[in-house]
């Protein structure tokens, strides 16, 4: 047992010994391969820094960087200061609520494709109102799915995203939602108007936008139908530029066409020197009433009359000069109207349209888009009977022309995203053609919006009433 006691122990001690060995053997090699990664780790680190100091900077390079470093300071304030500019803005709650409600919609009923409205609450029952409800339930009916409006009402409060501003929404009748502000918030907000005045509520995007309103002719006095369209389309005008839309307030004079003829051939003969004497024009109506009768009775003053449309659309300096004269005279009259109601225009009449005019029909022609009918180039709009002439018998052009020739100025050449009329709505059937063809033609493109606010009136011009 001694010999066997000894033996083990020195069994114990072999291994051990080995152990220590295989042990300080690993050391050794794990030491090594340190040493010579940190001897590469350092190499290399004089690699980069020999680089370094060969590599010269192009000091243009260094001057972009420092900008655009700048620029990108400059952005990030903007963006804070746009969010808190859109923060301080009212909420306008009938938009705020339909946007709600169709999230709410496209989730628990997808393929239902209703407009949502919210309006106030003229009841007791909440402060705004909404009665979709009853349109989704013929949506679903369609699709064979049964409820009825209590039950989809009752569905839509229950998902109805928690908002700040909102205390509850609630269901009363058989399927009205009612939505009831918090009391603490809207005397927030009426404070806040108090403090700070009205401000826009927000607008998804802001758009490019043109009213068409006013429109006098030129040599004629205004009425009745262009102060209402002047003074509609500057409320109009008003209200898109408090949103913050960039908005083109356009008077499409009438100061073009045959009766300036005339006006020029009576004013060659009461006023010979014109061209190096200012005219005394005091009353410009009366002298447009002298020369429509002469144009009228004398077929010799007719004669010229059309020699001078001739020469003026020609561009005859001296008959370009007569015609400026004519224009300017009508102009600070109608400015003195425009200036005492405070209104904003920009002058751009049916002359501005001309050699757009000559661009558009060959370009029309090109597309196949005119249909040739007894020497006249007319277009033909779907479903209607009547074809709109945009090219005469004796190669004049004619007010379908010259609107023509406007939109695609206004939507094709300026991009407008929106544009509104403020126009005379006993016109419909000639703008219904005129708008119809513009889309079918692709002068309006589906993306755009074009909207009427036609009035009751006559308002001198063919003004245009766009449909959608």
């Amino acid at each position: 047992s001694g010999i066997n006691a000894e033996y083990g122990g020195l069994i114990k001690r072999s291994c051990l010994s080995i152990t220590l060995a295989a042990s300080n053997n690993m050391q050794a090699k794990m030491l090594a391969h340190t040493e010579s990664v940190e001897k590469e780790i350092s190499k290399l680190s004089r690699e980069i820094e020999d680089l370094e100091k060969s590599v010269k900077i192009d000091p243009d390079i260094a001057k972009l960087e420092t900008q655009n470093n700048k620029l990108k300071y400059q952005i990030a304030h903007l963006q804070r200061a746009i969010e808190e500019e859109k923060s301080k803005r009212m909420i306008a709650f009938p938009t705020f609520f339909s946007e709600k409600i169709e999230t709410v919609v496209s989730k628990l009923y997808p393929g239902v494709n209703t407009k949502i409205e919210v309006g106030p609450n003229k009841g007791k029952n909440g402060d705004y109102q909404c009665s979709c409800s009853f349109l989704i339930n013929k949506e679903l009916s369609k699709m064979g799915q049964k409820t009825n409006p209590k039950e989809i009402a009752s569905n839509l409060s229950q998902n109805f995203e928690d908002v700040s501003c909102l205390e509850k929404v609630e269901i009363s009748g058989p399927g009205f939602l009612n939505f009831y502000l918090k009391p603490n918030f809207v005397s927030s907000q009426i404070q806040d108007v108090l403090v700070n005045g009205v401000r826009a509520p927000p607008c998804k995007r802001l758009q490019k936008v043109f009213i068409d309103f006013s429109s006098p002719n030129i040599a004629k006095e205004m009425h009745v139908g262009h102060l209402r369209s002047t003074i509609i389309g500057d409320v109009i005008a008003r209200l898109l530029e408090f949103v913050g839309h960039d908005v083109h307030r356009v008077n499409h004079l009438g100061d073009w066409g045959t009766q300036f003829g005339m006006l020029i051939a009576h004013l060659k003969d009461r006023f010979p020197n014109y061209i190096t004497e200012s005219p005394p024009i005091e009353n410009l109506q009366a002298f447009y009433k002298e020369s429509k009768a002469r144009f009228d009775a004398e077929p010799d003053f007719k004669a010229r009359a059309y020699k001078c449309v001739v020469a003026l659309q020609g561009g005859d300096e001296d008959i370009i000069k007569g015609w400026r004269l004519i224009c300017d005279i009508s102009l600070r009259e109608f400015n003195k109207i425009y200036e005492r109601l405070d209104i904003r225009l920009d002058p751009v009449g049916e002359s501005f349209y001309q050699k757009k005019m000559e661009e558009l029909v060959p370009e029309l022609e090109a597309a196949g888009h005119l249909k040739f009918s007894d020497g006249c180039k007319l277009i033909f709009v779907k479903g209607e009977e009547v074809p709109m002439m945009v090219v005469k018998s004796d190669g004049g052009f004619t007010y379908d022309t010259s609107d023509l020739a406007a939109i695609k100025y206004r939507m094709v050449t300026s991009q407008a995203d929106w544009g509104v009329y403020v126009v005379d709505s006993g016109q419909g059937l000639h703008f219904k053609l005129l708008f119809d063809a513009a889309r079918e033609i692709g002068l309006v493109q589906p993306e755009q919006k074009t909207e009427p606010r036609g009035i009751r009136c006559s308002a001198g011009r063919r003004q245009e009433e766009v449909q959608n």
